[in-house]
């Protein structure tokens, strides 16, 4: 005889659910919903029939059954990952930002040693940065350039692209199928 549900076993059963759904992100969005709903569904018949706790513990862990549905749909092996393609996109700037300021301070520092008024160019790290023109007026320099070039823009969009994989996220091509004889 089935058994009812109550609001505290749909709860738990949901908090399952939910964090199954939060680790099949990397699946494409209706693939995820489908399993999801399918899931939930399955989870509340067998809650129905054995109880919230035993369906549970039949179902396993939420992190091993997302690993199966992600080897499902994506194959096994190495796969993209956002994060890793954000983490290159967001520290590299700041990175190349600290070296290259630092480049130009120490330019700078040589020719406010010199105490020559004047207007100096320097031109920067090559193929990386514009150049950078100082302007020293009574020991105080000011400076005007040195922003990215296109190179620096297309190595950062292709290290983002190397280093999440973000190739594998393309949808794959599917081999064509063979064409069926017509009935006779």
């Amino acid at each position: 005889m089935p058994k009812t549900v109550s609001w505290y076993d749909r709860l738990r059963l949901e908090w399952v659910v939910w964090s199954l759904d939060q680790r099949l992100y990397d699946l494409p969005s209706r693939t995820r919903i489908a399993h999801r709903r399918e899931v939930r569904a399955n989870l509340l018949t067998a809650a129905a029939e054995v109880g919230a706790a035993e369906a549970r513990r039949r179902l396993g862990s939420a992190r091993e059954l997302a690993a199966r549905y992600r080897d499902a749909e994506f194959g096994e092996g190495p796969r993209h990952s956002w994060w890793a393609a954000a983490l290159f996109a967001l520290t590299t700037p700041l990175v190349l930002n600290f070296f290259l300021s630092e480049a130009a301070n120490a330019y700078e520092q040589a020719i406010t040693a010199t105490g020559a008024d004047g207007s100096y160019t320097w031109g920067g790290v090559t193929w990386l940065q514009s150049p950078l023109t100082f302007v020293l007026r009574h020991g105080q320099a000011t400076h005007a350039g040195g922003a990215y070039t296109p190179l620096t823009y297309v190595l950062l969009a292709a290290g983002t692209i190397a280093c999440g994989r973000l190739w594998r996220a393309l949808p794959r091509r599917r081999a064509p199928r063979p064409a069926t004889p017509a009935a006779a």
